[in-house]
C-alpha cells in the first residue's frame, strides 16, 4: 500500500505545479490527496500498526481482539487526531491573523504606504517598495502582503511592463520578509509550532540573509529601470461607508494589530500555551479596539456592512484548504514509514545540509513552496537536547537540534528558492494573475537575479552562522 499512497501523493504534487496548465485549483488536489490518503491508511494500515504501534495497540485493545473495526478505531482515535490537533493549532492562528489584517485594511489603516510614496524616481520608489513589503510581510502573511502592495503599484505606476518589474520585487520581498519571523509566513509557523525554531535565534539568523537575498535582486533590477518613469499622484480616496476612523484611530489600530501580532512569541514564552492562543487574546483586545474606534458608525442609521476584499478573502480560504489538505496527505506518507526511508537516503548519499536545502529550493520554484517545505520540516524529527548531549552528536547531527542549521535553510531556501518562478508561491501566482506575468518572462528576467541573491543570502548565512556558533 505504500507505493499506492506514495505515487498519489507524486501525481498530486504534479497537479499542483501544473496548477496554472490545468486551471485545476491546487486547494482542491490537495484536499483530494489529504482525503484519499487517510482513507487507505484506514482501510488498509493494520500491518502498519502492529509494526510501529504495537505497545499503544495493545493497551487501546486492552485484551480484545484486533479486528478490522478495533484497528480502525484505533487509527482514528489515537493516530488520526493527532494530525488533525497539531493542524487546527496553526489554522485557528492563520484565521486571527488574516482576521486582524482584514480589519486594518477595510478601516483604511495601510493608507499611509500610498502617503509615503511620492516620487518620480525609479529606483527610490523600487527600494520604498521592497523594505515596505519585507517588513510588513515579516507580520503579516505573504499573500495578503503581495495583493496590497501590487493593488498600490497599479494606483501609481502607469507602466505595465514597470509594473511587472516591481511586481517581481514586491513578490520577492514578500517572501524574503516571512523567512526570517516565526509569524511570518505558514512555513515558518510550522516550524515553531514543532519547536524547532525559537522566535529570536530563528530571526537573528535569517535577517541578514533574507535581506541579502532581496537586495541583491532588487539592486539588480533597479538598473533596467530608467531614471524616472510616469506616475500617477497617489490619491487616498473616499472609503464610503467602510471607514470613518481619524487618522489617530487608524494608527491606534495598527499599533495593536501589528504590535499585537508581535507579541505572541512573548506571549508564548510567558505562558507556555500554543501560538494560536496568543493569536486569539490579540484578535479579541484588537477586536475591543475596533469597535470602539468605530462606535459611532455602529451606532447611526447607516448599515454596518461592509466592503470587504472578497478576492482576497477567497484567496487566504484556499490557502487555508491547501494547507489542511497537504498536511494530512503528508502525515498519511508519515505514516507509512515512506518518509523516514527518504531520511536514510538523504543522510546516506547526501550528507550536506546545504545541498538538502538547495535541492528543496530548486524543487520549491517549480512545485509549491509550502508543499515543498512541510515535505522537508516531516522528513525529520527535532533531536531533544535534553535526551541526547549535543556534544556526541556530529557537525551534522547538530544541524537537527532545536534551532539548528536544517530547519534555518528549509525555511530560507523554502520561501526564497519558490521565487525562482511564479508558480513557487501563492505571493507569485497572485502576480501572474493581476499583472498577466507569464512563466516565461519571468525566467528570462527575474529568475537569474533571483538566483543570485539566493545563493549569496546562503554564503551569508554561513558566515552569520559561523560567527554565532
Amino acid at each position: 500500500m505504500t507505493p499506492v499512497i506514495v505515487s498519489i501523493l507524486i501525481i498530486g504534487y504534479i497537479g499542483i505545479a501544473t496548477e496554472h496548465i490545468t486551471n485545476i485549483n491546487k486547494a482542491a488536489i490537495a484536499m483530494f490527496l489529504g482525503t484519499v490518503g487517510w482513507i487507505l491508511f484506514i482501510l488498509y494500515g493494520k500491518n502498519y500498526v502492529q509494526h510501529f504501534y504495537p505497545e499503544q495497540l495493545t493497551a487501546f485493545l486492552d485484551g480484545a481482539a484486533a479486528t478490522t473495526g478495533n484497528i480502525k478505531k484505533f487509527i482514528a482515535n489515537e493516530i488520526f487526531v493527532k494530525y488533525v490537533a497539531q493542524l487546527a493549532e496553526i489554522v485557528l492562528f492563520l484565521l486571527a491573523t488574516m482576521y486582524i489584517v482584514e480589519v486594518l485594511n477595510i478601516n483604511g489603516c495601510f493608507d499611509f504606504i500610498i502617503e509615503w510614496i511620492r516620487t518620480r524616481n525609479s529606483r527610490v520608489l523600487l527600494w520604498t517598495l521592497a523594505f515596505t513589503t519585507f517588513f510588513i510581510s515579516a507580520n503579516l502573511d505573504n499573500l495578503t502582503t503581495t495583493v496590497m502592495m501590487l493593488v498600490i503599484i497599479r494606483q501609481i505606476v502607469t507602466n505595465s511592463r514597470h509594473r511587472m518589474l516591481y511586481g517581481t520585487i514586491v513578490v520577492l520581498a514578500a517572501n524574503c520578509g516571512g523567512a526570517f519571523t516565526v509569524i511570518g509566513d505558514v512555513t515558518t509557523l510550522m516550524l515553531w509550532n514543532k519547536d524547532a525554531v525559537t522566535p529570536s535565534s530563528f530571526s537573528a539568523a535569517l535577517f541578514l540573509p533574507s535581506l541579502v537575498a532581496l537586495v541583491v535582486p532588487a539592486y539588480l533590477v533597479g538598473r533596467k529601470l530608467p531614471e524616472h518613469i510616469e506616475v500617477e499622484s497617489p490619491r487616498i480616496h473616499y472609503r464610503g461607508d467602510d471607514t470613518t476612523l481619524t487618522r489617530w484611530q487608524r494608527i491606534l489600530m495598527l499599533f495593536v494589530g501589528i504590535g499585537g501580532l508581535w507579541f505572541i512569541p512573548t506571549f508564548r514564552n510567558l505562558t507556555k500555551l500554543p501560538p494560536f492562543v496568543g493569536a486569539l487574546c490579540v484578535l479579541a483586545l484588537f477586536w475591543v479596539v475596533n469597535e470602539l474606534c468605530n462606535r459611532k458608525l455602529i451606532r447611526s442609521e447607516q448599515p454596518v456592512t461592509r466592503m470587504l476584499p472578497r478576492q482576497l478573502q477567497y484567496e487566504n480560504l484556499q490557502i487555508i484548504l491547501f494547507f489542511i489538505g497537504l498536511s494530512l496527505a503528508v502525515g498519511a506518507i508519515q505514516e507509512t514509514g515512506a518518509l523516514q526511508v527518504v531520511a536514510r537516503w538523504c543522510d546516506t548519499y547526501i550528507h550536506n545540509i546545504y545541498i538538502l536545502s538547495i535541492l528543496l529550493g530548486l524543487l520549491s520554484s517549480m512545485l509549491d513552496n509550502i508543499a515543498l517545505v512541510l515535505s522537508g520540516i516531516t522528513i525529520y524529527d527535532v533531536i531533544p537536547p535534553e535526551l541526547i548531549d549535543p556534544s556526541t552528536l556530529t557537525e551534522y547531527g547538530r544541524a537537527f537540534l532545536p534551532n539548528g542549521q536544517y530547519w534555518h535553510l528549509v525555511a530560507y531556501s523554502g520561501c526564497v528558492g519558490g521565487c525562482l518562478l511564479p508558480i513557487g508561491s501563492t505571493a507569485g501566482y497572485a502576480l501572474m494573475k493581476i499583472e498577466n506575468v507569464t512563466i516565461w518572462w519571468f525566467f528570462r528576467y527575474i529568475t537569474g537575479k533571483v538566483l543570485a541573491g539566493w545563493l549569496i543570502g546562503l554564503g551569508v548565512y554561513f558566515l552569520v552562522d559561523m560567527f554565532m556558533r
